[in-house]
């Protein structure tokens, strides 16, 4: 298929199964296309995603009832595209040829025609943000305000930039220094293209993502565990201190990754597939990092399609399977060692709460607050913990949400 329509298939197939059938992108197959069509199909499917609602409103203006699924996707994806500036004509042409290979939208391209050709994408960014379901916008605003959760909506709306964590004075891209030694990419292109990919003087990892491993400070010939390691950047930033680490994760595919990294940047690390509330350790811990499963409500801005599969109804589960692991790291760690529990989660029950429970449960742990580069006093909690949220740093691009905490061990 020529003129980009292969990529616009991919991305048509990815909005069916997400908004269709409930299933996140990264569980789908990568399609068949060069890296550069399968990097554009995913591109246009999550700015496609990050604008649903503002997209719906417009089209329905123009839409006497509503169409099948296939059919309003075709419809998004045009407008969509042609919102971003992509050149009317050839969209609307490629919109056409999408519809007619479509058994359940063959006979409807005369309206895809129709639709498109008499819009004006302009007017999609005058239209308010996309909003948070409910299961997760009720909980945000009475735990940040109606104001701080619209601020987050805005910058889910955007494509993020892309954050680099640099090794020591190796080459690596030009970029955005930001407050806490990150370097931020607004358009990278193909990553392995980069100055310095090759070499291993950096790897990606949001901003946020890189705090719980400096809250951690390791130090040089500690015996430290990553626990959820992949997909390895909070492993190879532990490795880097000169600690001796131990990187655990129940996935075999996720901790191939791992070790892809940990390869191309040249650094060693203990790598154990196995599941944390069953492997026992054969000796103590100086340091744990404990980046446990969550909601992953913080990665929105990375993962539009979040809010369209998930419901809910997992976080009780998680906040009890995290509870777990809390309780199962401090039995690893020896006298006055210290733990690092982290969450991507902006929810909570998956963050503040898990701190205060902790505490009931193990009154004798102590609550450590670090100085760090780039983190306001203001992120921190009465409690001593530390919240992230993607409204901070707006301005800048955002960071993913996340809580984190360090505990040290009696």
């Amino acid at each position: 298929m020529a003129d980009g329509i292969a990529a616009r298939a991919a991305a048509l197939a990815a909005l069916n199964a997400v908004c269709g059938e409930g299933q996140m992108l990264a569980e789908l197959p990568e399609p068949d296309l060069p890296p550069s069509e399968r990097a554009r199909a995913k591109r246009l499917t999550e700015d496609v995603l990050r604008r649903v609602e503002p997209a719906d409103r417009l089209l329905d203006m123009r839409l006497r009832k509503a169409p099948p699924l296939a059919l309003r996707n075709i419809l998004r994806l045009g407008l969509v595209e042609m919102a971003l500036g992509a050149a009317p004509y050839g969209v609307v042409n490629a919109s056409v040829q999408l519809a007619r290979q479509g058994r359940k939208t063959q006979h409807m391209s005369g309206l895809v025609n129709a639709v498109l050709r008499g819009i004006d994408p302009t007017a999609l960014a005058a239209l308010p943000v996309q909003k948070l379901p409910r299961w997760l916008r009720q909980p945000l605003v009475h735990a940040y305000g109606r104001e701080a959760v619209q601020l987050m909506e805005t910058v889910f709306a955007e494509s993020p930039p892309l954050d680099l964590t640099l090794r020591g004075s190796g080459g690596h891209p030009a970029g955005e220094p930001m407050p806490d030694g990150s370097l931020r990419l607004r358009d990278p292109g193909r990553i392995s293209a980069l100055p310095g990919y090759e070499s291993g003087s950096w790897w990606v990892q949001d901003l946020a993502a890189s705090i719980p491993a400096k809250l951690l400070q390791a130090q040089p010939g500690e015996k430290v565990l990553d626990l959820c390691a992949a997909p390895g950047g909070k492993t190879m930033q532990l490795a880097a201190t000169g600690a001796s680490v131990t990187a655990l994760d129940i996935s075999p595919a996720r901790m191939r990754r791992v070790a892809e990294n940990l390869a191309r940047t040249g650094l060693e690390a203990q790598l154990i597939t196995a599941d944390a509330l069953h492997w026992q350790p054969e000796g103590a811990f100086d340091a744990i990092l404990l980046d446990a499963p969550c909601s992953a409500s913080g990665t929105i801005r990375r993962h539009p399609d979040l809010p369209f599969v998930k419901d809910g109804s997992e976080i009780a589960g998680l906040a009890a399977l995290q509870s777990q692991m809390i309780d199962r790291a401090l039995t690893w760690l020896r006298p006055g060692g210290r733990l690092v529990f982290a969450t991507c989660s902006l929810l909570p029950g998956e963050g503040e709460l898990q701190l205060k429970a902790a505490l009931e449960r193990n009154p004798d742990l102590k609550v450590e607050r670090v100085d760090l580069d780039g983190i306001s006093p203001g992120w921190w909690t009465g409690q001593g913990g530390l919240r992230l949220r993607p409204d901070y740093l707006a301005p800048l691009g955002g960071m993913d949400g996340f809580f984190i905490m360090r505990l040290r061990r009696p």
